[in-house]
């Protein structure tokens, strides 16, 4: 039985999540940034952890500058 790449707790069949290559409980599945649940292939990966598509792993890794990838308005420090 595999073990929550977040909590390193062992993941039951009932409960897993599959995504980014491992096996994750449903609430351990969220955003580093923002905390949002995501949903197994509806988010983006950095360095093996999951993030948001929109907006945080647009404004954290995506281009910069006004008006450039749709998250000017948002502006996180790293």
């Amino acid at each position: 039985m595999p073990n929550c790449p977040k909590c390193d707790k062992p993941v039951y069949f009932a409960e897993r999540k599959t995504s980014l290559g491992k096996d994750w409980h449903g609430s351990c599945l969220r955003c580093e940034k923002c905390n949002k649940t995501l949903t197994p292939g509806g988010h983006a990966e950095h360095e093996g952890k999951p993030y948001c598509n929109h907006p945080c792993y647009s404004a954290l890794f995506g281009p910069g500058g006004f008006g450039r990838g749709g998250a000017e308005s948002y502006v996180y420090n790293k």
